[in-house]
């Protein structure tokens, strides 16, 4: 994980940096380092990774020990998050309503692309549509709010297959999977098989994408990427659509927007969760 550096400054009494407080921004860059392990570390990794003297660090913590946003383990001596930040934390996500939020910008984003745009959630009929922008060329269509996707077929189906844990839709996906083999359907970048499925979900979080040219309705292309939570899970699809081909395109303006749009609206950006996914897959070529 990316960590930030705080400022080396001696000057603690008040002085102000542009914007803010500079003694105060290198206590919040120690408390984002402490944020960043994956559990209780020591304080030289803590003042290694915050650019700072040991001390100085120490005295930071010795801080957040007392206002409840760190802890100190007895055993160990290593540092970690406090009650305190975690409650703070569980405010703040209480707060972040992911739907509302991409809700306000859906419009511009079907304008500034020229495609229909919509959001899906998960519900116990699968990914679900909760909101729907035509955009400036009206697409005639079924899909309309409340809509629901299979997993294989569509890309919004398919980002969830991507990106939402195996456990909450392990009976949907094991319904298509039966069906599938039932009838012997497959598609040309997938089979009903785990293997297959494993290897487009990979391809899907390298991609930050996933698309459909028409197999679910006929002319119609889709496209659709994941806006994450704090775990890193998908908590809401956002798909573009039409007939437009050039949608498909990996450097289309449409695309590039859809994942901007995604990024902006995410806690965690999905192409981090591809990439720490990725590589603990054993898969070494993954860009940072």
């Amino acid at each position: 994980m990316k960590r930030t550096r705080a400022k080396d400054t001696d000057d603690e009494s008040g002085g102000t940096a542009p914007g803010g407080i500079q003694a105060l921004d290198a206590a919040l860059a120690v408390l984002r380092v402490l944020r960043s392990f994956d559990g209780p570390a020591t304080l030289s990794d803590i003042a290694r990774e915050a650019g700072m003297p040991p001390s100085k660090a120490h005295r930071y913590l010795a801080s957040f020990i007392h206002a409840g946003l760190a802890v100190q383990k007895e055993r160990s001596g290593r540092y970690d998050l406090g009650r305190e930040a975690s409650e703070m934390g569980v405010a703040a996500i209480s707060r972040n309503n992911f739907v509302v939020q991409a809700s306000d910008e859906l419009e511009e984003l079907a304008t500034m692309t020229g495609q229909a745009a919509l959001l899906a959630v998960w519900s116990h009929n699968g990914p679900t549509v909760v909101r729907l922008e035509r955009g400036p060329s009206l697409t005639t269509t079924s899909i309309g709010l409340g809509s629901t996707f299979p997993l294989l077929d569509s890309a919004t189906g398919r980002i969830f297959l991507s990106y939402l844990p195996h456990q909450q839709l392990r009976a949907r996906l094991e319904q298509e999977l039966d069906r599938a083999t039932a009838t012997g359907v497959s598609w040309p970048d997938l089979n009903p098989d785990a293997g297959s499925l494993e290897a487009l979900a990979t391809k899907i979080r390298r991609e930050r994408v996933a698309f459909v040219d028409g197999r679910y309705i006929p002319g119609l292309i889709a496209i659709s990427t994941a806006i994450t939570n704090w775990q890193r899970e998908i908590e809401v699809a956002v798909t573009l659509f039409g007939t437009h081909k050039g949608l498909l395109q990996p450097d289309s303006p449409a695309r590039n927007a859809l994942i901007d749009f995604a990024s902006r609206h995410s806690i965690v950006s999905p192409d981090y969760l591809g990439k720490k996914t990725l590589r603990k897959k054993g898969v070494t070529d993954v860009p940072d």
